[in-house]
Parts: C-alpha cells; structure tokens; sequence
C-alpha cells in the first residue's frame, strides 16, 4: 500500500462519533515497555516485553452541542472509556480502554477555544487492528459487511472492538464471523466469543476477546441479527500474530 496521508480519520468515544470536534492527535502510542535483560557476555542489550500500555492524547474544539465533544468528555468519568480511532483511506484502526485523565481548555489571542484531553490505557494496552465497517455503517435489517482476508489463519486469538451510534428497534446482535475460504466452501460461522453483548440502545461501545489461543481463520465479517428498524455501528478487529497476555 502507498503512502497515505491522515485524511478520512474518526475517532469514537463510547458509542459517540465525535470526529469533527477533534483538531489533532496530539499522541497515540502504546506497545510492551521493554525490560533490560542483558547478561556480561553480550556485545548488545537484551530486552524482554513488560507490562503493555497506551495513550491517545488529542487537542478538540468547544462544541457544546447535545452528543458532541464538550458533554461527551467534560464529565470526566472515572468509568473506563472506550475509544477507536478509525483511519478510512487504509482501514486501520487503534482502539483503548482507557481512564480519561483530563478536560483542559485554552482560549488563545485570537478567540479560539480548543480542549485538550488525554487518555491512559486501562487493563489491556493500546491495539492496533482493522476495521470490519467502512467508518459507521447503517444496517435497516439483518445483513453483513464485506469480508476482510486475514491473509493466513492465526492462532493467538483476538479482540474486537464495537461502537453503536443510533438504534431503532428491539435488539440486535452484531457477531463477528469466520471462513477459512471466504464462504466459498467453509459457510460463515459466529465466532462465539467475539458475538458482543445484545444491543437495545445507544450510544453503546464494548471491547470483547477470545482465548489467547483461539484459532481464527483467514476472513471475517460482521454480521447483524434480531428485530430492529436501523442500527448505525462501527466495528474493527485485531487479530494477535503472537502470544499477548493480558
């Protein structure tokens, strides 16, 4: 894939889709800290994965509208929060369960009114995945987004991610499915522990996982099921290429 820019970026925060109210992240990282191991015997350092993390630290305007950036984030809550950031252009995505650790307003020289706000992973550590929606998709029945080619099957497990931004209806269930050959001759299956908690309102966001050695096969989808009239969603995935505990 080719160089890419920035463009075409969301960010979620619990089931609400305030992208526009954000001007720039300002930081988002995460990964094991690494633990010097070196022994007197070597000509280099020796470093073992410790304990995962994760920051995402982003600059937003003042908008204290109903649902966007002010009345979403000023409360401060000591909750986790969930938060994906979506990258459309390439499908890539990174998502926390986090503790927001501030809401800090600056009002500048010429007027403006921007917001800063960070967020300290929580339990898990930042993942990076892919998205299984394009952005918010809308379903208005039962139905299913496109596969996404794994490229191999894995056997680390997975984890994924889900945001729900506006639901009419009863319930409805959002399952993430699996095929070894795309539904060509292996019919698609529900993962079973990556079928997320029955939907029945929003805004409504959750992070789900398999076993750490779950076998995932090559392509996945997101499926919808139940009794509803319009259900707008987000999902992504991150399938483990190593051993990770949490």
């Amino acid at each position: 894939m080719a160089k890419q820019t920035g463009l075409r970026s969301n960010i979620y925060v619990d089931g609400y889709n305030i992208s526009g109210d954000f001007q720039a992240i300002s930081r988002m990282n995460g990964g094991p800290a690494p633990i010097v191991t070196t022994g007197i015997d070597k000509e280099a350092v020796e470093r073992l994965g410790g304990q995962r993390d994760g920051n995402l630290d982003a600059v937003t305007f003042f908008n204290p509208d109903t649902d966007q950036s002010h009345l979403v984030l000023s409360p401060l809550p000591l909750a986790d929060r969930v938060l994906s950031m979506f990258h459309l252009q390439s499908g890539e995505t990174f998502s926390l369960v986090a503790k927001q650790g501030n809401y800090d307003p600056t009002r500048a020289a010429d007027g403006s009114l921007t917001v800063a706000v960070n967020s300290m992973a929580n339990s898990y550590g930042a993942e990076w995945g892919h998205a299984l929606t394009d952005g918010p998709v809308t379903h208005t029945e039962a139905d299913e987004e496109a596969s996404l080619d794994g490229l191999a099957a894995s056997a680390f497990g997975a984890q994924a991610w889900l945001h729900v931004f506006d639901f009419t209806g009863t319930d409805c269930t959002i399952a993430i499915q699996s095929s070894s050959d795309n539904g060509v001759g292996d019919a698609w299956a529900d993962i079973a522990a990556l079928t997320f908690t029955e939907v029945t309102a929003a805004p409504f966001a959750e992070r789900i996982q398999t076993a750490r050695n779950a076998a995932v096969e090559r392509y996945l989808r997101v499926a919808t099921t139940g009794t509803f009239d319009s259900i707008t969603f987000a999902v992504s995935v991150t399938r483990n290429q190593t051993v990770v505990n949490f």
